[in-house]
């Protein structure tokens, strides 16, 4: 699904640099690497603040706290995601509120949201799923009518960047009041074991973020707020400057695949390849087919005899997990979701990726959805 090997590879010298330099500098924690890293991620995403932490879920759970959100508070979020977005919002004691998708472009449905909201609601927690954002137009104007935070969930769509009505442009992760990202290994932006951001503008929230993320202090043995160890070593981060260079020409080989696959896939009635939201850049973390009139576990079988790796993102809604049993919602209550669920499968994507492979990739599945 992802050639770890193969990217490295091409930018070995880089990274193999990077590293010996913070083995011989030893400062592994909150060392040069990391200020460094965090200061070229706030000119790339034109941020006011990157703060950095030890993965994506901690980014979460550092959000919610930094917002003060207290037990019983209700967070809205998709029922179509994964489940560490869902995660933290119960483990805080908090209460997670699903909805459903736009069936097109896998989003959170705006439409969805508001009619979720109660005197109760607290934030948002838009999923900009598999490489392109959430409409989030709609979402910050209710956000703003309902005077509700947004925590844009950016693990997988890094890069992106969102157009306002108004021309305006900002990349994701950059317009609710916090962004959270992950740099797991197979993200578009990711490091060599785990790591992760929050991105916000606001001065104040960006200075409790820090202090939560670091005990709750702000000086060394001065603990203001309760607070989590939770960050990124010197290490991740020198790797994640050398990575973040290629970002861009990451997304463009992403891209380039993903518009191969679209015109071997195109007027197949079986198969119905990702929309582009009108919004929104796509930078292709997961390339994600929807098929119609074939099994789609049969087809992932018949893949995998080929040696072609395919994954299912993901098989069992939120909705319906055990963990997340609730009286509110049944099966049946959430049908794009559930469809989704029961149809989608994901093709290898990767900034690796050549022409040979992915014929080999896109025959096989046209043989097999004739």
């Amino acid at each position: 699904m992802v050639d770890l090997i193969s990217q490295y590879q091409k930018i070995k010298p880089e990274v193999d640099k990077a590293i010996s330099d913070t083995v011989t500098s030893s400062a592994y924690i909150n060392g040069p690497e990391v200020k460094a890293f965090q200061a070229e991620l706030e000119k790339y995403l034109n941020v006011g603040h990157v703060i950095n932490c030890a993965n994506g879920t901690d980014a979460l759970q550092i959000a919610m706290m930094a917002l003060n959100l207290q037990p019983g508070d209700e967070v809205i979020t998709a029922s179509f995601t994964y489940v560490a977005t869902a995660e933290v919002i119960a483990l805080l004691k908090l209460k997670p509120v699903l909805v459903e998708v736009i069936p097109g472009t896998f989003s959170i449905d705006p439409v969805a949201i508001e009619k979720a909201i109660t005197p109760k609601t607290k934030a948002i927690v838009p999923v900009h799923l598999f490489g392109q954002c959430a409409d989030m137009e709609p979402i910050m104007q209710i956000a703003a009518k309902h005077k509700l935070y947004v925590i844009e969930d950016v693990a997988q769509a890094i890069g992106a960047d969102y157009t306002f009505s108004d021309g305006r442009k900002q990349k994701a992760g950059t317009i609710g009041t916090i962004g959270c990202t992950s740099f797991f290994p197979s993200k578009n932006l990711g490091c060599m074991g785990d790591g992760g951001a929050l991105f916000t503008n606001d001065d104040t929230l960006a200075k409790k973020i820090r202090m939560i993320a670091n005990h709750g202090q702000s000086v060394q043995y001065v603990h203001d707020e309760i607070g989590v160890n939770s960050r990124l070593d010197s290490i991740q981060a020198a790797i994640l400057r050398v990575k973040l260079k290629h970002l861009d020409s990451y997304a463009a080989a992403r891209q380039k695949a993903a518009a191969y696959y679209d015109k071997a896939f195109s007027g197949n009635a079986k198969i119905k390849t990702p929309e582009r939201s009108k919004n929104s850049t796509h930078v292709f973390h997961q390339y994600t087919l929807v098929v119609n009139g074939v099994n789609r576990d049969e087809l992932r079988q018949y893949l995998a005899e080929k040696e072609i790796p395919a994954m299912i993102y993901y098989p069992i809604p939120l909705h319906m997990q055990k963990a997340y049993k609730d009286d509110r919602y049944k099966e049946g209550n959430f049908p794009v979701t559930e469809k989704l669920c029961a149809n989608v499968l994901s093709l290898p994507m990767h900034t690796e990726l050549d022409e040979e492979q992915l014929e080999y990739i896109t025959r096989a599945v046209l043989e097999f959805c004739k």
